[in-house]
């Protein structure tokens, strides 16, 4: 995945603005007029057609699954209906989104040379950061929204259009949520690399397959709660995290000891589920700005 020139195309506005007024814009102003033209240039790349590509061909799996099983025997229960469709393919969606928007959003400045000629115009590099993790953000959630399109859509179906839950508006707020920490994550690692190729591969093994090896190792070997994983807080294994709770009547013992094969199975708590979201979100975010404010372009 390339780097686009968004940011050489959105320099220009920004110091004319600056011209025009007699000054510099603020820093806000900065990361709003960059990510305004970042995220036009997201939405005319290939990768934001691949993205809604994989979106669709997500949604139409899954629109003729419950096409050939009659509903999949969910039609009786709104909430065991929008949260099987919903929980378990919005992380993907998320993660997916989060890795071909974000990935080379700092390592290519780097790797392309777009940061040589940005960072000789008066604009401060937290304008650059914000701007560019504002434009990630919106190009997600249009693919985010997109696949809560399919999701209604197949809810409509199969138990009419009365039958929306709010459940389902309070799980999109916190996939938002999950958005933001998976987003911070890939910025931090996208300042960390110089090269946009490690910094894409490093964080999609991470969220496909390190942190949940690592959780299972932890529960299984070290036998103590995960609260320090991100992974812990979402939906994987078949175990329901914060984004499939507002769909369950009661949510699972925090901690079950002596399961079927012995041991002891943790399940996040509602609180501490939202907590480690946030948690991740703010040090993964103002990591990633730190490492980028201290990135030299030579």
């Amino acid at each position: 995945m390339s780097a686009s020139p968004a940011s050489a195309t959105a320099a220009p506005p920004l110091a004319s603005a600056g011209s025009s007024a007699g000054s510099v814009p603020g820093t806000v102003a900065q990361a709003l007029i960059l990510s305004r033209y970042q995220l036009r240039d997201y939405l005319r790349s290939r990768r934001f057609v691949l993205m809604m590509g994989i979106v669709a061909a997500i949604g139409a799996i899954l629109s003729l699954v419950l096409y050939h099983f009659h509903g999949a025997g969910l039609n009786g229960s709104p909430d065991a209906f929008y949260g099987s469709l919903w929980a378990g393919g919005v992380t993907v969606v998320v993660i997916f989104s989060g890795i071909i928007f974000g990935g080379d959003a700092i390592a290519g400045e780097f790797q392309n040379r777009t940061g040589y000629f940005l960072m000789g115009l008066p604009i401060r590099r937290t304008s650059v950061y914000a701007g560019k993790y504002l434009a990630a953000l919106a190009a997600s959630l249009v693919a985010v929204l997109f696949y809560f399109a399919i999701v209604v859509a197949n809810g409509t179906r199969y138990l009419g259009s009365g039958a929306l839950p709010s459940a389902l508006i309070v799980s999109l707020g916190i996939t938002v949520l999950y958005l933001l920490a998976l987003l911070g994550y890939v910025f931090l690692f996208s300042s960390l690399f110089k090269n946009s190729l490690y910094a894409v591969l490093v964080v999609a093994v991470l969220f496909l397959f390190g942190f949940t090896i690592v959780q299972a190792l932890v529960v299984g070997l070290v036998k103590i709660e995960p609260w320090f994983l991100i992974t812990y807080a979402q939906d994987f294994s078949n175990k329901p995290g914060v984004i499939a709770y507002p769909f369950l009547s009661s949510l699972p013992p925090h901690i079950v000891r002596g399961g079927p094969i012995g041991g002891t199975t943790y399940n996040v708590t509602y609180p501490e589920g939202i907590a480690i979201l946030v948690g991740y979100w703010l040090a993964t975010a103002i990591g990633g700005l730190v490492l980028f404010e201290r990135e030299e372009f030579s």
